[in-house]
């Protein structure tokens, strides 16, 4: 998407340096990219600990119950 937009030189010049751009278009790209990436980690951060999973004992009763009733169906006529 093109688009115009005024950016303080010092600050498009630390984003160059930083990010080892050799184009405007590039350092802004990749500096673009980098925020994005870090906000997704901190989403994974807020988040961390509020899933919840199924435990190991869970997933095993889980199997056994499964293989129970496979067994129960193939010895029906």
């Amino acid at each position: 998407m093109k688009t115009t937009i005024d950016i303080p030189d010092a600050a498009l010049a630390d984003a160059m340096r930083y990010t080892g751009a050799k184009t405007k278009r590039e350092a802004v790209v990749k500096a673009l990219e980098e925020f994005n990436r870090q906000q997704r980690v901190n989403d994974l951060i807020a988040n961390f600990g509020t899933l919840d999973f199924a435990s190991n004992d869970e997933i095993e009763a889980g199997d056994l119950m499964e293989i129970a009733s496979r067994e129960s169906d193939s010895a029906r006529p």
